[in-house]
């Protein structure tokens, strides 16, 4: 499906500096990093070809079909995009079965935000199939709304996922505080005009002006996010 990103509104922001928080999900909140790569290995194992362990800073949390586009590229494997990105999808999803492990200070951060009843999104580069079934154990019941990255016609690092999210949410993006664990997700968090905190998985995610660098979400609650936009920036 593909979804358009409606202007966002202009109005006098007020009410709570913080509106809402907008999470990523493979590498920040759920410790699934590993098993993409491994997925990925095994299926290009089969093809024939090595992956290079450089090749995984490269793909780390980008959009499928990047990801895929550039390992078809990199290998010279012969597979056609769509079918490489359906079988990457098909073999990850059997893998999570049986659920996956939480990254330490998730539960807590989820549970902390709902209990303040403060709006929070699911914004991921994963595909729908694969959100519902993280879903299970991360518990819909933490989040207003979840966006997939095969739900626009462009994901991250575009803005548009941030953008959408805090368009269905009815906020200000200035007002949002993400949680990213990689660059890519950071550029897109921030082209949306988000405030950003990264806790880096994978590749290091170097310091910049409005971003908060952390080494785990157990440095995350809401009195930190709270923090990251000052109350007198919107008369409160």
């Amino acid at each position: 499906m593909t979804s358009s990103i409606p202007a966002v509104d202009s109005r006098p922001a007020t009410g709570p500096a913080l509106q809402a928080v907008l999470l990523d999900m493979d590498g920040t909140l759920v410790d699934t990093e590993g098993f993409w790569w491994e997925v990925e290995v095994a299926v290009f194992a089969e093809l024939g070809h090595q992956l290079l362990e450089e090749y995984r800073e490269v793909v780390v949390g980008g959009p499928m079909s990047r990801s895929a586009s550039f390992l078809i590229k990199a290998t010279g494997a012969r597979i056609a995009l769509a079918e490489l990105t359906a079988l990457l999808n098909t073999r990850f999803a059997e893998m999570i079965g049986g659920g996956v492990p939480l990254m330490p200070g998730a539960r807590r951060l989820l549970a902390e935000l709902a209990a303040h009843s403060v709006p929070t999104a699911l914004v991921s580069a994963s595909h729908r199939q694969i959100i519902d079934r993280v879903l299970h154990t991360l518990g819909p019941q933490h989040f207003a709304l979840t966006v997939a990255g095969d739900e626009l016609t462009r994901t991250k690092p575009h803005p548009d996922p941030y953008l959408l999210a805090a368009t269905r949410l009815g906020v200000d993006p200035a007002r949002c505080a993400v949680v990213e664990d990689t660059l890519t997700g950071v550029t897109a968090a921030e082209a949306a005009g988000c405030r950003v905190v990264a806790v880096p998985s994978v590749a290091p995610i170097p310091p910049a002006a409005g971003r908060t660098v952390v080494g785990s979400l157990e440095e995350v609650d809401l009195p930190f996010l709270r923090r990251l936009i000052p109350a007198r920036n919107y008369g409160v």
